[in-house]
């Protein structure tokens, strides 16, 4: 901000007086003079220690549970693997990250169905209980259940299933 450069939420730690870890985000803007010279910065820090507990601790809910989960961003791409699902498949989350779940992971006679039911998902409709089978590392199929939900971010906006 100093160097005129607005700063937007970067998240830092910070230690109190006492010790303690505080996870800051802040926001920072540069402060100037009336010839438009940068005179200083305002900053805005907002304490957000308790909101990253949380998702610590909802990644560790998903990735414990004892039913495979995953989920996909808007193009298909996986972005969650939990434990369960490596346990059935064989393909641990850095096998499947970033990979194409449809084309890579479902049975040719499966795709099209499974990408529907995707769609509706990334369109805000929800489908329960969809079976299909999952491809195995070792080439098996092993059947599962869909609940398929749409991900949403912070403004509602679609971000994945």
């Amino acid at each position: 901000a100093l160097q005129g450069v607005e700063t937007a939420n970067f998240e830092f730690p910070l230690l109190t007086k006492t010790g303690a870890r505080v996870e800051v985000l802040l926001n920072a803007t540069s402060r100037r003079d009336v010839e438009g010279s940068v005179v200083g910065v305002v900053g805005i820090g907002q304490d957000i220690t308790g909101r990253i507990a949380q998702e610590q601790e909802y990644i560790r809910l998903i990735d414990t549970a004892n039913a495979p989960i995953f989920g996909v961003d808007t193009e298909g791409k996986v972005t969650v693997w939990n434990r369960c699902a490596a346990d059935v498949t064989g393909y641990t989350a850095d096998d499947t990250m970033g990979h194409h779940l449809v084309s890579e992971f479902i049975t040719e006679d499966f795709r099209a169905s499974v990408q529907e039911v995707l769609d509706r998902a990334l369109q805000g409709v929800e489908t329960a209980n969809f079976e299909f089978p999952l491809i195995t590392k070792n080439g098996a199929r092993v059947q599962v259940l869909l609940n398929a939900t749409s991900r949403r971010d912070a403004e509602g906006r679609v971000t994945g299933m």
